[in-house]
């Protein structure tokens, strides 16, 4: 039985994807090309848009920020200061492109990840 486990772990393991703050990224880094869920706010004053519907912003979590690039429509929700979770990865450029975003709905909705690391800085501005 273990022995199973096992191996459906390690066949999952590079279907797995774990979320990262920009903080997280800056301190530990992350390996080129592999896949990651990118957490928090996208920074005031960051947000390019080009004619070709690509996309690009900064992600912060209030001490460190990550360039993002995306290209399609981004959710209705997205807009600055708001939270977001970007899923990608890391350039060799070193911008995060990212293939999916989600925005939050409300200041309710927020991965818990990113709520705690602003909770942390002080710059929680949700429900306790």
């Amino acid at each position: 039985m273990a022995v199973a486990l096992g191996l459906i772990l390690f066949a999952l393991s590079d279907q797995i994807v774990f979320f990262q703050s920009p903080t997280d990224i800056a301190e530990k880094g992350v390996p080129e090309g592999q896949r990651i869920r990118l957490g928090g706010l996208v920074e005031e004053g960051t947000v390019v848009r080009s004619d070709n519907a690509q996309v690009s912003f900064k992600v912060t979590d209030t001490v460190n920020a990550v360039a993002v690039t995306y290209q399609g429509i981004l959710p209705d929700l997205f807009r600055e200061g708001q939270g977001i979770v970007a899923e990608g990865q890391i350039g060799t450029d070193g911008v995060f492109v990212a293939d999916t975003v989600l925005a939050k709905h409300d200041e309710n909705y927020i991965p818990k990840e990113v709520a705690e690391a602003l909770k942390d800085k002080g710059h929680w501005q949700g429900e306790e």
